[in-house]
């Protein structure tokens, strides 16, 4: 499998306030991949029925799923392939259900130069709600120095 190799950000490009997002229609496939792959089949995910008896009153997506949203910006869009997270905190603040379009949106927030690394504010929303926020700090990789 090949990757499909974007222009990343170097640390050296990055300033305060700069933004990048990245958006995902959820499907029942992604939720049932997702507890495929991550090995969560808590039924509040995948079972009608039981998900009819709790809050929520029908299946919802994985918070995690709703995180990995975040993570496809910071490794597609910016700062892009050859970020490493370092950090991430996450509050989820309403479900992620099948049929939602999350918009995940990250925010360079600080820059430390000595470690090249970048603080990011990050946040999910579904139809205007905040789903999900929090913050995360990763390597950004400097510019090759001239040869």
């Amino acid at each position: 499998m090949t990757a499909i190799m974007r222009q990343a950000y170097h640390f050296e490009d990055l300033e305060v306030g700069m933004e990048a997002s990245f958006a995902k229609t959820v499907t029942e496939a992604d939720i049932v991949s997702f507890a495929e792959v991550t090995g969560d089949k808590n039924p509040v995910h995948l079972d009608a029925v039981y998900a009819a008896k709790t809050i929520f009153k029908e299946p919802i997506a994985h918070g995690m799923l709703t995180a990995g949203y975040i993570s496809a910006v910071f490794g597609m869009e910016m700062p892009g392939p050859g970020a490493i997270y370092v950090s991430q905190t996450l509050n989820f603040r309403a479900p992620v259900k099948k049929g939602d379009r999350v918009v995940a949106k990250v925010r360079v927030m600080e820059l430390y130069p000595a470690k090249r690394r970048a603080r990011f504010e990050c946040t999910c929303v579904v139809d205007g709600t905040m789903v999900l926020e929090g913050e995360a700090v990763l390597m950004v990789p400097g510019r090759p120095a001239a040869a």
